[in-house]
């Protein structure tokens, strides 16, 4: 697969072949979901908590008699049937991460780089580099028609760049290790730098 390369001003400057096997496969909506669902179950805090009867504050004295009252025989106050009482197997806090195997995590990255691929909203520029203005940076944005995008780099940032990226609505930057089926799917645009669509060949190879 060929595609354009162009710089941030908007010229071309050449072309980059990319490798059918990461960016030409069908994708499977069924692969992509299984990677997200996995990435924002392992991102959720699970600190939810609920106090039980042994936690509220109520007295625990007896309420009233056993016998006699016509009433059904309780203890205190703390049983859950009451109101601001303990809550009976409520949430506690834990993990909502399971395991998912790397090969499969791996597929899942191929497939949301060839989604874009498919939906024409992948695109390649030579080098994402800045002298840090963001003022600068967010005209040739807008003059490129990038709305929601995010741009993955080689091994690392530009730290100009990331300096300007980082005032801009809609603008993410990730180096390649960094890169994800969420943050991939989840913008309208992906902006791979030359170096960052070899890094990522040899990270999926």
């Amino acid at each position: 697969m060929k595609l354009d390369v162009i710089k941030l001003d908007g010229e071309k400057a050449g072309s980059v072949e990319l490798d059918e096997a990461l960016f030409g496969l069908e994708p499977r909506a069924d692969i992509l979901h299984r990677v997200v669902r996995w990435q924002r179950n392992n991102a959720q805090q699970g600190t939810h908590k609920v106090k039980t009867r042994s936690e509220t504050s109520y007295s625990t004295k007896k309420i009233y008699r056993q016998k006699g009252t016509g009433g059904a025989r309780h203890g205190d106050r703390n049983a859950p049937i009451f109101r601001k009482g303990g809550i009976y197997k409520g949430p506690t806090p834990r993990s909502h991460g399971h395991d998912l195997p790397k090969k499969f995590r791996k597929l899942g990255l191929m497939h949301a780089l060839s989604a874009k691929a498919k939906e024409g909203a992948l695109v390649v520029i030579d080098t994402a580099e800045s002298d840090g203005k963001t003022g600068a940076l967010a005209k040739q944005v807008k003059n490129l028609g990038w709305k929601r995008a995010l741009v993955i780099d080689g091994a690392s940032v530009n730290e100009g760049f990331a300096q300007a990226a980082r005032n801009i609505e809609g603008l993410d930057i990730l180096p390649t290790m960094g890169a994800n089926v969420y943050d991939i799917l989840k913008r309208d645009t992906l902006v791979l730098t030359k170096a960052g669509v070899e890094a990522l060949e040899a990270r999926l190879k």
